[in-house]
């Protein structure tokens, strides 16, 4: 997401802000409860009591902020600071001009736009050159050498075919459709040069094999990037004034990151669960970090479908029919995610 220009003017409010933040005050500011000023406006407030952290929405755009902290976002692309909010007696207490600056950004909105999901970026692993896991089971009564590039392209077709289907007014991509190299650089670089349209969003999905020295590991899993890696989700600006509020802007956008990575992961794995049944057994959702995760400028997710490694595994990943399973699984997931998404009008909470 691109930062707007000529915000020199915040530098000064920011310091307008610090000087009346430590000057002695007869009564707090903070005087207003948040959840009742909502309730009188119309607003709806999505609040995380364990982040401190939460969401205006009103007209289908949104304003985030934080507890103790005076930066407020505008949809995601625009800060301006005002009297930070408080927690007093359990309640999110705001003052007067916080009210002021949030209704004022509401009533100046279009209301027409909308917050949705317009683009989706298959990812099937391996390819070319690079074979992946490589496992040689006897399957039938016959020597078959599964390769991680092959399964993964196969799932990652499927699955693009399901979401072409369903989203035609979306951007629906595959990094590969045949068996080609693709660096990791060359994936994510694709990634995040995807082209959007304003308040949409992209999300990224890498498909893999897992394998492992241990005949008896089994079953899927899927991951996401741990929340303690710190990265750069936003270009870096031309101007000084704007590179001052880049660092503000970059945590809130990498904390909306993780959340929607977590809750990409959570429903993904919901339908796996439900294609998949007994057949494989679900490992859970795990954070690290892995190349194509932590470099995707997006919310992003790699899926392991199961262990070539294991024989019962194996014989089912060289099944077309049990990888429809795990294609459609996928699909539940991401079809469920972009639904959550879109109804909440791009806040996903936590």
């Amino acid at each position: 997401m691109k930062l707007k220009t000529k915000l020199f003017m915040l530098a000064a409010v920011f310091i307008v802000f610090c000087s009346r933040l430590f000057a002695a005050a007869d009564a707090p500011k903070q005087n207003k409860n948040l959840l009742k000023s909502c309730s009188e406006t119309g607003t709806i407030i999505y609040w995380d009591s364990l982040s401190g952290s939460g969401v205006l929405e009103k007209n289908g755009h949104q304003i985030s902020f934080r507890i103790d902290d005076p930066a407020v976002l505008f949809d995601f692309n625009k800060v301006s600071f005002t009297d930070a909010p408080v927690i007093r007696d359990g309640a999110v207490m705001v003052s007067p001009d916080f009210l002021a600056v949030t209704e004022k950004f509401f009533q100046s909105q279009n209301s027409e736009n909308k917050y949705r999901i317009g683009a989706i970026l298959v990812d099937p692993g391996h390819g070319g050159k690079d074979p992946g896991a490589m496992r040689t089971q006897v399957i039938d009564g016959k020597k078959v050498t599964l390769k991680e590039k092959d399964i993964t392209l196969k799932v990652g077709k499927m699955l693009y075919n399901h979401l072409k289907t369903s989203y035609p007014d979306k951007q629906v991509l595959i990094t590969r459709t045949d068996d080609r190299f693709l660096s990791l650089a060359e994936r994510t670089d694709m990634a995040n040069s995807i082209k959007l349209k304003p308040n949409e969003a992209v999300i990224y999905i890498s498909v893999h094999v897992n394998a492992s020295l241990s005949p008896n590991a089994s079953g899927y899993e899927v991951w996401y990037l741990s929340p303690n890696y710190r990265r750069e989700v936003l270009d870096t600006p031309s101007s000084s004034e704007d590179k001052e509020l880049l660092p503000i802007l970059n945590s809130m956008m990498e904390e909306e990151y993780t959340t929607e990575s977590i809750l990409i992961a959570k429903f993904i794995m919901d339908g796996l669960k439900v294609q998949i049944g007994n057949d494989s057994k679900a490992r859970g959702i795990r954070a690290e970090e892995w190349f194509v995760v932590k470099n995707a400028k997006m919310p992003s997710v790699l899926v392991e479908m199961g262990f070539l490694s294991n024989y019962k595994e194996a014989c089912l990943l060289n099944d077309d029919a049990y990888l429809q399973k795990i294609s459609q699984g996928l699909y539940n997931g991401i079809t469920a995610f972009v639904t959550h998404f879109e109804r909440s009008r791009g806040f996903t909470g936590r």
